[in-house]
C-alpha cells in the first residue's frame, strides 16, 4: 500500500482507517477492488491545519490519488463532483445547482414562498413555520425599501427568467470560479451580501450567485442577503447589467447580454411603436427616445440596439447554428462559435448595424426581412457545411480539419468579406452605402439560391483541405490582414466565389 502523508502509519493505523471507510476511494465513493493498490491521504490539507492523524486520513485508490495533484481529498472530492454537475449544460445558474443538491439529497428543499407584511420601518416574513422581523432601509435615490437578513436554502431561488418573465440573473455560473470561490470560503469570511428582490412572495437572487454557489459546496445553509421589496424590474434590470458589464471583476458573458438587452429592449420597441404622438416612428428616434428617457450615453443605447438585433438573429427555435454558439467569451470543442466571432464576421457584413430612419409603418422598413434573411444565411452555412462538426474527431479527419479551417476566428472574418462581396455582386449592387445594407431588402427565394452556390464555392476551395499542419494553419494563426493576402495568393477571390477559375 502506498502512503503520501506527511508522517508514515503504522498497519494498525492502515487497518483502522480501512475499518471505519471500507475499501471505498473518498474521492468517488466507488470500491478498490481487492489485489489493486491503496493510497492514504489528507482529508484537509495538512499545510491548512489539517492533522496527520488517522481521523483525518482516508483511503484512495491509486488513479484519483495521482489525479488530485495537490488538492486535498475533501476539495478534490468537491471538484469532481463540480465537474459532475457543470456536465449538465452550458448554460447553469444557482437555480440548477440548487437543483442539483435537491435531486442529491443535500438539501430537502429551496425556492419556496414566503409570506410578510411591513411597516414603514420593518418586514416580517413568515417561513418554514417561524416568523422573523427585519428593520427596513430606503434608498435615498431610488426610494426603494430593502432590508438584510440571513435567510435558508429553502426560500431562495435564483432571479432566471420564468413563465415568460424576464429575470434579472444576468449571467450563467462559472466552472471556474464556483471552486475558486469553495476553496477562499473555507478560510476566509463573505465581506457582502448577495442581491435579492422580493418578488410575488419570491426571495430572487439577482446578483452574488457564485458567493451562493461555492458557499453550498461548503455545506452552507442559510446565506446573507440585501432584499429590496417589489423593486422596478426594469430599472434594476438595467442597473445590474450595467453594474455588470462596465464595473464587475468577472468578465460578463456576452451572448447573457445580448439575451438579457434584447429582451428588454424588444419590449420597449413595441411600446414605442405604439405611442400615438403623431409623429412617424423610426428606429433612430427610438433609440433618441430612450437615450433622452433614460439619461444613457449614444455608445450605451447602441450597443443595447445592436443586442436587440444579434437577439433577433440568434432565435434557437429558427437558426440552425444557435446550437454551435457558446454562452461564453471563448470557443470550445462542442461550441466553435461565439458572438464575438459572428459579430465581427457574418454580422458586420450582412446586418445594417445601424437605426434607420425609415417609417416603421411604411413598406420601406425591411429590419424584419434583414433578420429572415441572415437567419436564411446562416441556415445555408449549416446546411452546406457545419451540420458536419463533429468535435469527437481528430484533425486526419479531411471534413472536421476543413471546419476547423473555416471557422477559426481570423478565417470567418476574412472570407465573409469575401463572401459579402460575391453576394453583393451577384444581385447587383455595386453601390456602397447599398452594400452596407445588403440584407435589408426582401430576398427571393431564386436569389437564395445563387447566394447558396456561392457559399459552396467557398466550401469547396481546395487548400481548406489541405493535410494537417500545413501552411494554412500556420497563416490562419496570424492576423486578419495576413489571412486575406494568403486567401487571395491561394485563389480564394470574389472572382472565384463567383465561378471564376482558381
Amino acid at each position: 500500500m502506498a502512503i503520501i502523508l506527511q508522517r508514515q502509519i503504522t498497519d494498525e493505523e492502515k487497518k483502522q482507517i480501512l475499518e471505519k471507510f471500507g475499501r471505498i476511494c473518498f474521492a468517488t465513493n466507488h470500491e478498490i477492488p481487492v489485489g489493486e493498490e491503496i493510497h492514504f491521504d489528507h482529508i484537509k490539507a495538512f499545510s491548512n491545519d489539517g492533522e496527520s492523524e488517522i481521523s483525518n486520513i482516508a483511503p484512495m485508490c491509486q488513479i484519483h490519488n495521482l489525479a488530485k495533484g495537490r488538492l486535498p481529498l475533501e476539495d478534490f472530492r468537491v471538484k469532481l463532483r463540480l465537474d459532475e454537475f457543470f456536465k449538465i449544460g452550458a448554460a447553469l445558474t444557482l437555480k440548477h445547482e440548487l437543483q442539483y443538491f435537491k435531486d442529491n439529497k443535500t438539501i430537502k428543499g429551496f425556492g419556496s414562498s414566503v409570506i410578510y407584511t411591513s411597516t414603514e420601518k420593518t418586514i416580517e416574513l413568515e417561513f418554514d413555520g417561524s416568523k422573523e422581523s427585519y428593520r427596513l432601509y430606503t434608498c435615498p435615490t431610488t426610494n426603494w425599501k430593502y432590508f438584510y437578513a440571513t435567510l435558508p436554502v429553502s426560500i431562495i431561488n435564483s432571479d432566471d427568467d420564468d413563465d415568460g418573465e424576464i429575470g434579472l440573473q444576468p449571467r450563467y455560473l462559472i466552472h471556474e470560479r464556483v471552486f475558486e470561490l469553495y476553496r477562499h470560503f473555507k478560510r476566509n469570511t463573505v465581506l457582502q451580501p448577495s442581491i435579492a428582490r422580493l418578488y410575488k412572495n419570491k426571495i430572487l437572487v439577482f446578483d452574488g450567485q457564485h458567493k451562493i454557489a461555492s458557499l453550498l459546496w461548503n455545506e452552507r445553509k442559510y446565506f446573507e442577503l440585501k432584499i429590496y421589496i417589489n423593486p422596478d424590474p426594469k430599472s434594476l434590470n438595467q442597473t445590474n447589467i450595467s453594474a455588470h458589464d462596465k464595473f464587475a471583476q468577472t468578465r460578463f458573458y456576452s451572448s447573457i447580454m445580448v439575451a438579457k438587452l434584447g429582451s428588454q429592449f424588444g419590449k420597449q420597441f413595441e411600446e414605442y411603436k405604439n405611442l400615438e404622438d403623431g409623429n412617424y416612428k423610426t428606429e433612430s428616434g427610438f433609440v433618441k427616445y430612450v437615450r433622452l428617457s433614460e439619461q444613457i450615453s449614444n455608445a450605451d443605447v447602441n450597443k443595447r440596439f445592436l443586442s436587440f438585433i444579434y437577439d433577433s438573429v440568434l432565435d434557437e427555435s429558427t437558426n440552425k447554428i444557435v446550437r454551435l454558439v457558446s454562452k461564453g467569451n471563448r470557443s470550445s470543442d462542442e461550441h466553435p462559435l461565439t458572438l464575438d466571432m459572428l459579430t465581427k464576421s457574418i454580422f458586420t457584413n450582412f446586418l445594417y448595424r445601424y437605426s434607420t430612419d425609415d417609417d416603421l409603418t411604411s413598406e420601406k422598413y425591411k429590419r424584419e426581412q434583414e433578420i429572415t434573411n441572415t437567419i436564411q444565411l446562416c441556415n445555408i452555412i449549416d446546411e452546406e457545411v457545419l451540420h458536419n462538426w463533429d468535435a469527437t474527431k481528430s484533425e486526419s479527419d479531411l471534413t472536421q480539419n476543413k471546419l476547423n479551417r473555416m471557422f477559426r476566428s481570423k478565417s470567418i472574418m476574412a472570407w465573409s468579406e469575401l463572401f459579402r462581396d460575391a453576394v453583393a455582386a451577384k444581385l447587383d449592387i455595386t453601390d456602397q452605402d447599398e452594400k452596407s445594407q445588403i440584407f435589408y431588402r426582401d430576398i427571393s427565394d431564386e436569389n437564395f439560391e445563387k447566394i447558396r452556390k456561392i457559399f459552396r464555392r467557398l466550401v469547396s476551395w481546395t487548400v481548406w483541405e489541405s493535410a494537417p499542419d500545413s501552411e494554412i494553419d500556420r497563416v490562419l494563426a496570424d492576423n486578419k490582414g495576413e489571412v486575406k493576402k494568403y486567401f487571395k495568393d491561394k485563389g480564394l477571390t470574389t472572382g472565384y466565389l463567383m465561378g471564376a477559375s482558381s
